[in-house]
């Protein structure tokens, strides 16, 4: 994809970046974002920030910067090196079979009807997703079975996001137990080789009801129109959260003020998201926070960069909030909490994702007959996610703060490769991760990890019923990353020749010899 402007560019990216007529060769320019409100508030928190990996136990990879290419998928031997034949084989097989629309629609009817509340039927189905899909895209059912996975990775020269399979809550008590969830997800990482996990992931939807957040959610949107008029005694110091193209639809009466209960189970949540963090300080790990739908991320995003007010300092960021660039507003948001931060001297960290909630996002919208908040095409989130990743591989080369591209697409991973690379960000700064979902995107997580970046795997796990929404929409949206599968499956079947080709070879080699050895015999003996 070219990273120029034509007609069918967004209105946002129009709005925000300067763009010109590249060569053949695209790279990543410094889009020039419209400035921000900011915002001045202090902090003297510590951070912890992991300290530089060491090389890996079995595989050394030493990364060719004699080249200006990022990819060499001709070498499938070296791309594929750290892969057992068997494991090439089972991922091959999951991938053609979730490239096959008719199988997967069929296995998504299944997961979500009535069946799967017959006992012998459920049992059935989950047996066969455990030994498919399951093995593919889950890491392990607990912490001990991913950790075992996340060694194996960093054996291979890789590193891995823990992602514990916890959905919506919706009262105190089940967010009491998923923060204790996620406080033993970071104590895991202790038993593993240091700097092997990059990141723990959290959902604040796991510990804060679902309805508090979206009743947060109102009274940020409220207040951010009607500022002079609205008072949130409760509201701590945080960073921007809003653009003035953001979507305010969901709130189009003022909200009533959050009542003494709802205060206080606020307080509950917040209490939560701290223990949360105090302990990957003391564990040196830090927390990356996934985004949500826009009806409730003004309030994820509250909690994300309260945090980071409160733990991020120096350097390196303990706290990472997620950017959805397939929205609108993202560039202007990225850019105005970016500005703020710097201004307070708070290190952040970005997670950069193109987004996942695009059907429901649109169907909200049109049901309020207002413009929908997802760019008008693919080619506009492509160009708002690489001008994003441009914006603050700038940023972090010159200053504080940390960066994780999340994503799939070739293109982009490209790009942002080869800036990182001019730009001296190498694996060692720590201020750049990439991160691809584990079983996708083998390939280019192959190809970054040879040329000389850090790379980590998206870890979800947990058991196989609880870990089951999750396992949907991997299969739902893997219909729409088939250009991604379609070069892991090509180059996986090419690996796979090569190495039959090569048993085959050795097999004629040692019968060869076998033969030369009994003839030398028969001689000797005559």
């Amino acid at each position: 994809m070219a990273m120029t402007t034509n007609g069918s560019s967004s209105k946002l990216i129009r709005s925000f970046v300067h763009r010109v007529k590249s060569s053949p060769t695209t790279t990543l320019t410094t889009p020039r974002f419209r400035s921000a409100q900011r915002t001045t508030i202090n902090t003297t928190a510590t951070t912890i920030f992991p300290t530089p990996p060491p090389t890996p136990p079995t595989t050394t990879v030493v990364p060719d910067h004699s080249r200006d290419a990022i990819f060499d998928f001709e070498d499938t031997k070296g791309l594929f090196s750290s892969v057992t034949t068997g494991k090439l084989l089972r991922s091959a097989a999951n991938l053609n079979l979730a490239a096959v629309e008719p199988v997967v629609d069929m296995g998504v009817w299944v997961m979500k009807s009535r069946l799967m509340q017959v006992g012998l039927f459920r049992e059935i189905v989950l047996g066969v997703i455990k030994h498919t899909s399951y093995e593919h895209f889950v890491a392990g059912a607990d912490t001990e079975e991913t950790g075992r996975t996340v060694k194996k990775l960093w054996e291979s020269g890789l590193r891995g996001m823990l992602d514990y399979g916890l959905e919506h809550a919706i009262d105190n008590e089940s967010c009491d137990i998923n923060a204790q969830e996620f406080i033993k997800t970071v104590e895991s990482t202790q038993s593993l080789p240091p700097s092997s996990v990059s990141f723990v992931v959290v959902k604040i939807t796991a510990i804060c009801p679902i309805s508090l957040l979206k009743r947060v959610s109102d009274l940020l949107r409220w207040e951010y129109k009607n500022s002079s008029s609205t008072n949130l005694p409760w509201k701590l110091k945080t960073l921007p959260i809003f653009s003035e193209s953001s979507p305010f639809y969901h709130t189009l009466e003022k909200p009533s003020p959050l009542t003494p209960e709802e205060e206080h189970d606020l307080e509950l949540a917040h209490q939560r998201l701290v223990k949360i963090c105090n302990k990957s300080i003391e564990s040196k790990v830090p927390v990356v926070i996934d985004a949500e739908d826009t009806s409730i991320q003004p309030g994820i995003d509250y909690f994300t960069y309260s945090a980071a007010v409160m733990y991020n300092n120096g350097e390196k960021p303990l706290i990472f909030g997620t950017i959805q660039a397939y929205l609108k507003d993202a560039g202007e948001r990225l850019y105005a909490t970016k500005k703020a931060a710097d201004q307070m001297g708070l290190p952040v960290g970005f997670k950069l994702v193109r987004g996942a909630y695009m059907s429901s996002e649109s169907q909200l919208a049109n049901s309020l007959n207002v413009e929908s908040p997802i760019h008008d095409s693919i080619i506009d989130t492509h160009n708002c996610y690489n001008d994003c990743a441009s914006f603050m591989l700038d940023e972090v080369s010159n200053g504080p703060g940390g960066l994780i591209l999340a994503t799939h697409n070739l293109e982009s991973g490209k790009l942002a490769a080869q800036k990182a690379r001019n730009l001296g960000i190498g694996k060692d700064s720590e201020k750049l991760e990439f991160a691809s979902l584990y079983g996708m995107a083998e390939a280019m997580t192959f190809g970054l990890r040879n040329a000389g970046f850090g790379v980590s795997k998206y870890l979800p796990f947990g058991p196989v019923d609880q870990i089951m929404p999750y396992l949907l929409r991997r299969a739902e949206e893997n219909k729409g990353l088939l250009s991604s599968s379609n070069l892991d499956r090509q180059l996986m079947m090419k690996e796979l020749k090569r190495r039959m080709k090569g048993y085959v070879g050795q097999g004629f080699e040692e019968s060869e010899r076998s033969f030369k050895s009994d003839a030398g015999s028969i001689v000797k003996l005559n």
